[in-house]
């Protein structure tokens, strides 16, 4: 099966918070104590680690759910909850985390040692001893801890390259990178025996890059046809493109068609492939017919066209072509401006934070995350709880909007599946 995977879907949840204790200190002799509930744990953060030894988002194939720790609940004796645990998801460099629901960018992990927090944990709610007051001693309620919501992800990969290469199946590409650097890419005579980027690491006049073979384009894969669109974004991340052109033609391909339909492709794909620096190499020259083509091309470029004749399989050609990629290298930036200095967006922790009022059949009906969170933070058996209950509402606008909605004094409201008679 192929291990590779350069696409992911995962889902996060941070920590819930704790909630705070309803406790009295009660000791011998002492038969009316003051409150003592200590307050709930803060909720266990999510961080995005950025991983150089990581290749692939193959991890993910087998792990698809992270959930930070809860909070502990408050305890009697002032007593507060432990913090949940943070969580820390790492991923390859290159890797673009969106928010599924909007495809919106959260994170760009470009940078090696990149650690971001995506989402803080749920507060801890108070414990009753934190609610006391001067006029309000023996508070028989505390508040809930923070609820989180859960949050689905896609992980997208973008290999991260000095040089990338660029071809049709056939051209060459793996036995370039295999004879210029340690690498071993899986190497025969038929079409996409390259399924995954392949990367290694060139030496060359006391000079170090990272080349990546780059899968086969074939035509129309910037609409999705074949392997192309899955693997073109990862040119995206290369400072350099090597564009090799099989010059012999042996399959029954023109050579020149096929450097017109790689050029077709990357210009479909767009301008984040198109501004690259970029080399055209004339590969397979040790093969017939390989001269009479490479002066085709010649001629149809021009004599100002730079091309590196060359042939990967015995060797001829290649000092040229690394010193011209040494030297375009130096010229360019250490990274591209773009993703120098990351992006990182800060996911809420906490759902929508919405209240809704209708009415029907006389009744009227308070809905929504808001008011579910408040119902949850009020004794209904202790008064100064519940003053504190009509206190938010009051704040929050809820009484004005149940007036404005035709609310009186006596009518029925349903708050969240609990009923109370409305009172000016």
């Amino acid at each position: 099966m192929n291990e590779w995977m350069d696409q992911a879907r995962i889902t996060v949840k941070s920590g819930n918070g704790g909630n705070g204790a309803v406790s009295f200190h009660r000791e011998k002799y002492v038969p009316k104590g003051g409150p003592d509930g200590g307050d709930g744990g803060v909720g266990g953060a999510i961080y995005l680690a950025a991983d150089k030894s990581m290749r692939t988002l193959q991890t993910f194939r087998y792990q698809r759910k992270f959930f930070a720790g809860d909070g502990e609940d408050g305890m009697s004796g002032l007593r507060n909850g432990k913090d949940g645990e943070d969580l820390t998801i790492r991923v390859p460099l290159g890797t673009v985390v969106k928010l599924r629901e909007t495809g919106e960018v959260l994170a760009d992990m470009s940078r090696e040692g990149d650690v971001f927090r995506l989402i803080r944990g749920g507060r801890g709610g108070f414990g009753n001893a934190r609610m006391a007051t001067p006029t309000r001693q023996k508070p028989n309620f505390s508040l809930p801890g923070g609820k989180t919501q859960t949050y689905e992800l896609e992980l997208e990969l973008k290999s991260i390259a000095d040089v990338g290469f660029l071809g049709f199946p056939n051209a060459g590409k793996s036995t370039l990178l295999s004879v210029i650097s340690a690498a071993q890419p899986k190497i025969a005579d038929y079409p996409f025996t390259t399924l995954t980027p392949n990367f290694g690491v060139v030496e060359h006049r006391g000079k170090t890059f990272v080349a990546a073979d780059i899968p086969g384009i074939i035509e129309n894969a910037h609409e999705g046809v074949g392997l192309g669109i899955d693997f073109l974004r990862h040119v995206e991340r290369s400072r350099v493109l090597l564009h090799l052109v099989d010059m012999s033609g042996l399959e029954g391909r023109d050579p020149l068609d096929d450097y017109h339909q790689i050029l077709h492709e990357l210009e479909a794909y767009g301008r984040a492939v198109t501004d690259k620096p970029r080399l055209l190499v004339a590969n397979k020259m040790d093969l017939p017919d390989s001269e009479e083509n490479l002066a085709r091309l010649r001629a149809e470029l021009g004599p100002d066209a730079e091309i590196f004749p060359l042939s990967a399989a015995t060797h001829k050609g290649l000092e040229p072509l690394l010193d011209r990629l040494i030297l375009v290298l130096e010229d360019l930036p250490p990274e591209d401006a773009e993703h120098s200095m990351g992006l990182f967006r800060e996911l809420d922790p906490y759902p929508p934070q919405e209240w809704f009022v209708n009415v029907e059949d006389d009744i009227f009906y308070v809905t929504g995350a808001l008011a579910e969170r408040l119902l949850d933070s009020v004794n209904l058996e202790d008064g100064a709880s519940v003053r504190n209950f009509q206190k938010q509402l009051r704040r929050l606008g809820i009484v004005d909007a149940l007036r404005e909605a035709g609310a009186e004094t006596g009518d029925t409201v349903d708050f969240c599946g609990t009923q109370f008679d409305f009172m000016e």
